[in-house]
């Protein structure tokens, strides 16, 4: 908790009382989407008036999807999928997302606007803090990376960061509705539910980012 009030009361001191920047934040994560629906419960949290000591069964392989998404008050870009040639799930290493920032997510974010307040969040995974990985993210954003070995160090802490504390949690409730019976569909749900997310929604969900940071702090 001491790294996290540090750091938080860091990100208050950039932030100040300055709206659009805020608003020029974007903030970014993966995660797994199964087609059995299955949910690591370690990074998510739901409150439910189910019994939490009810046992689910649950495939021991299932066919699954890595999922990469970064938004913004701005909008949302994706989603990007980690995968080969066959279409199947790859781990996320330091080439494929040095290689992702480069085909994918650089002509992505020339469709918004980025100027020199831009910051760039990511989480510590070693995949996105390898030093190729760092070189990549500072020549889209010199001086603004907020991530362990970036410019500004960032907390592991899953209820502070967007992503975590919205977007998969909305994303899976809404792709999940009815399962999915196959990757293909899993993969174009997950599309189409990102396309349908509004920007109204996400500037609400960044205008939370800073009470976070207070509340942390208090």
């Amino acid at each position: 908790m001491g790294l996290e009030y540090a750091l938080c009361h860091e990100m208050l001191d950039l932030i100040g009382e300055d709206e659009d920047l805020v608003n020029n934040i974007w903030v970014s994560d993966e995660a797994h989407f199964h087609v059995s629906g299955f949910v690591n419960n370690q990074n998510f949290r739901y409150w439910s008036e189910a019994n939490p000591r009810e046992l689910h069964e649950k495939p021991l392989h299932s066919q699954k999807v890595t999922v990469w998404c970064p938004m913004s008050a701005s909008g949302i870009i994706g989603p990007c999928f980690f995968e080969n040639e066959p279409g199947n799930a790859v781990p996320v290493n330091a080439d494929r997302y040095v290689e992702m920032l480069q085909n994918f997510f650089t002509p992505q974010l020339a469709r918004f606007p980025v100027n020199e307040n831009v910051l760039f969040q990511q989480d510590g995974a070693t995949s996105h803090t390898a030093r190729m990985s760092m070189n990549a993210v500072n020549a889209l954003f010199p001086n603004r990376a907020v991530s362990r070995n970036g410019d500004i160090p960032w907390p592991p802490s899953p209820d502070l960061t967007p992503c975590n504390y919205f977007l998969w949690g909305y994303l899976k409730t809404k792709v999940f509705e009815t399962r999915p019976r196959t990757i293909a569909d899993l993969k174009q749900r997950t599309q189409d539910e990102v396309a349908a997310i509004p920007v109204e929604m996400l500037r609400e969900v960044m205008n939370s980012f800073r009470p976070r940071l207070e509340e942390c702090v208090r």
